[in-house]
């Protein structure tokens, strides 16, 4: 009797020892990948793809991908927006510069680049485990999730776009600023 219980506190040690191996693993490699993004977005292109060709060649699991577009879309909001969002704290606009006088504040975003990225992978691949399990594939006629899915999406970022505008910010940064020196202007060349 006594055996059996230290043989299961030896086994509940050994997998202790495996998890915490295990995630101080994972967490080496996610911390070596993150100066790699285009790498790290071409693995997700890839994990994309092979659910894309799971869900077709198998014709089923609608729901399971109109749930994963949805999340999407909803990281794809919190990617988009500042964190600090002047509609809703009433800001009017302060914490962004509207004129070229105002204080330079960068765009900060609400959910950063590498947490994207993350959690677009990690929901692919749940969504991706889950096409193995038959529970998850409920009868739907894809094409009115589809319509629904594109609805909503035109829907969202027609206001996404318009707070945008309305609060003057782009949130794609298109590579490092560079200094490019002191500018000359037309009055300061005329007059050496």
């Amino acid at each position: 009797m006594e055996g059996e219980s230290g043989d299961g506190a030896g086994a509940s040690v050994a997998l202790t020892k495996w998890k915490n191996d295990f995630s101080r693993a994972f967490q080496y490699y996610l911390d070596r990948s993150t100066p790699h993004p285009v790498g790290r977005w071409l693995g997700t292109l890839g994990v994309a793809l092979i659910y894309l060709l799971r869900v077709y060649l198998i014709q089923g699991f609608y729901i399971v991908t109109y749930g994963l577009g949805i999340y999407l879309l909803n990281l794809l909001i919190g990617f988009l927006s500042p964190i600090a969002d002047p509609e809703v704290e009433g800001l009017d606009g302060a914490s962004l510069p509207t004129r070229g006088s105002d204080e330079f504040k960068p765009f900060i975003r609400r959910l950063p680049e590498f947490k994207f990225w993350y959690s677009i992978t990690k929901a692919l691949s749940i969504a991706f485990v889950m096409t193995f399990f038959s529970v998850f594939d409920v009868p739907v006629f894809w094409p009115i999730l589809m319509f629904y899915w594109v609805v909503l999406f035109f829907l969202t970022m027609k206001r996404q776009i318009r707070h945008m505008i309305k609060y003057k910010y782009i949130p794609l940064n298109l590579g490092k600023q560079k200094y490019t020196g002191k500018k000359t202007t037309a009055s300061s060349s005329s007059k050496d």
